[in-house]
């Protein structure tokens, strides 16, 4: 009797994905570590809950870039609280086998292609909702997993 041993290797397309520059005035993607108002790591406690994502510097009004070629997903609204109207937009993201999501960016347009480096609109005004923060971009994955890896 002859044996047939099948071998099936999985992967995903996104390993080794590495997102480009996020930020005008943050070439690295320098995240966002501690300030008076918590951490920017994925996981970090927030009161009751756990931070479901990466915190990128961005300084209130720079440009947001495309981190690589991506199809916009449509805007999102990122909070229900009127008191933080000021920074409650964002944008769902798909590219490079990615679904991920950035919250605090006022989008150009919410359809459409990108290619990487090119502008995505701008970071909102952060620092008028929460004084003294470090201002940043939260990147966060469709199904809340850790974006870490990426950058």
């Amino acid at each position: 009797m002859r044996r047939v041993v099948i071998l099936l290797a999985v992967f995903c397309v996104c390993d080794g994905v590495k997102f480009g520059q996020l930020c005008s005035g943050n070439p690295t993607n320098r995240r966002r570590t501690s300030d008076s108002w918590g951490s920017g790591h994925y996981g970090a406690r927030r009161e009751n809950r756990e931070h479901k994502g990466l915190d990128i510097v961005c300084s209130d009004g720079s440009i947001v870039y495309a981190p690589f070629d991506l199809t916009l997903q449509g805007k999102l609204t990122v909070y229900n609280d009127p008191n933080k109207a000021a920074i409650n937009s964002g944008i769902n993201l798909r590219g490079e086998g990615l679904c991920f999501k950035l919250f605090y960016v006022s989008p150009d347009r919410t359809s459409g292609s990108l290619r990487k480096g090119d502008r995505i609109g701008t970071m909102l005004p952060m620092q008028r909702v929460y004084p003294g923060i470090t201002s940043h971009i939260h990147v966060q994955m469709c199904d809340r997993s850790n974006p870490t890896q990426y950058f």
